[in-house]
């Protein structure tokens, strides 16, 4: 207890000492090259599956509940850790997010050594706070080929202007043992069920009228629009026992574009992955022969009144070579933003058809979710 208070003392007398200033990663006490940054993300959501069937399902639960700490003791390097408790089930308790060590020092350059996302496509890189619908599409999803955060090596950088901007990564990712999705995790929370392998990728983003940022909706009403490409490979260590649905190789491809301008935005993205199975043999899911080429893609838009109300609207669509028809889903929703993307409700209606390329094989669902970043 007298070491509880001794340093919660220390923090509360530094707090007021050192100048304090809000930010977009949260609150800050810097005394020269010497700070620390504080945050935390809080997303309560309800979901209804099926509304309208007499099946319908309901659920309340925290789809993220996150803290984060950066800081440093010397110039140009800092560090971060993040964790997550909204998914707390059994022993998987807490999740390591982006956690991670930076060197700034270059020019227009950082290079991160950690746990960070990896620089495959925009929707995912869009931060799930900057979203324009509660859930993130196909070309986002981790269960669909968008790598998650993973351990290595992140170079990002820029030229003079931030008109083109670039990301690399070199590391470790986890793919899940299972041929109904091609879902990625970091290796770092230790996950049972899947199978780890090399990375290697990277992403160029030109933005001809001025820099565009990873977020969707118009805030600015400044026209801008942005055009990327990324691409990687991941292919397993052979660390695990080998079963029928561990993931030998996968290699992806996405062509992206983002428009803004006096409030309407436009949020649009393909991907390719081709994927192959340790097992040549085996159909299931994704898979047929132990091969995929699965193809996912969606446009997403809105218009903003007066930076307060958004009216959205989006349209996503998957196809896989074991997949008897193409799974789609069309939404419709809105976001009030009480104190911007800090303090917002966001209501989506989401309309699946085929779901997992089964005909005829339909569900809706509905999102309301609260959101407090700080």
């Amino acid at each position: 207890m007298w070491v509880f208070n001794k340093y919660t003392g220390q923090l509360a007398v530094a707090s007021m000492l050192l100048p304090l200033s809000a930010n977009s990663g949260g609150y800050k006490f810097s005394d020269g090259d010497k700070f620390l940054e504080v945050g935390a993300r809080i997303q309560l959501q309800y979901k209804v599956d099926d509304p309208a069937a007499g099946a319908r399902t309901d659920d309340i639960f925290f789809r993220r509940l996150r803290v984060r700490v950066a800081g440093s003791m010397h110039k140009d390097w800092k560090g971060q850790v993040e964790w997550d408790m909204g998914k707390a089930t059994g022993d998987n308790e807490v999740s390591v997010k982006e956690t991670w060590m930076q060197y700034g020092g270059w020019n227009n350059m950082t290079l991160k050594i950690g746990n960070s996302s990896f620089p495959f496509s925009r929707e995912f890189m869009t931060p799930y706070t900057k979203q324009q619908l509660v859930e993130r599409t196909f070309v986002g999803d981790l269960n669909y080929g968008t790598p998650d955060k993973n351990v290595g090596l992140h170079l990002r950088g820029h030229n003079g202007d931030k008109k083109l901007t670039y990301r690399a990564s070199a590391s470790i990712g986890s793919v899940q043992s299972d041929s109904a999705k091609l879902r990625f995790n970091t290796p770092v929370n230790k996950l049972t069920g899947y199978t780890d392998g090399y990375m290697i990728g990277g992403r160029v983003d030109y933005h001809p009228l001025g820099f565009v940022k990873f977020q969707q909706g118009d805030f600015s009403g400044k026209t801008r629009f942005t055009l990327g490409a990324a691409a990687y490979a991941w292919n397993n260590d052979g660390d695990l026992v080998v079963n029928t649905e561990d993931v030998d190789s996968i290699t992806a491809l996405e062509i992206s574009g983002a428009f803004r301008s006096h409030g309407f935005s436009i949020d649009a993205q393909y991907n390719n992955f081709d994927s192959d199975l340790v097992d040549a043999t085996h159909t299931g899911g994704l898979y047929r022969n132990g091969k995929t080429t699965l193809n996912n893609a969606a446009i997403e838009g809105g218009y903003m009144f007066d930076n307060k109300i958004e009216l959205v609207a989006g349209y996503q669509t998957q196809d896989a070579d074991n997949y008897a028809t193409s799974w789609n889903r069309s939404s419709l929703g809105a976001n009030w933003f009480i104190k911007g993307n800090d303090i917002k409700i966001q209501l989506t209606y989401r309309m699946g058809e085929n779901l997992d390329g089964v005909s005829g094989k339909d569900k809706d669902e509905i999102y309301l979710q609260t959101q407090f970043d700080f």
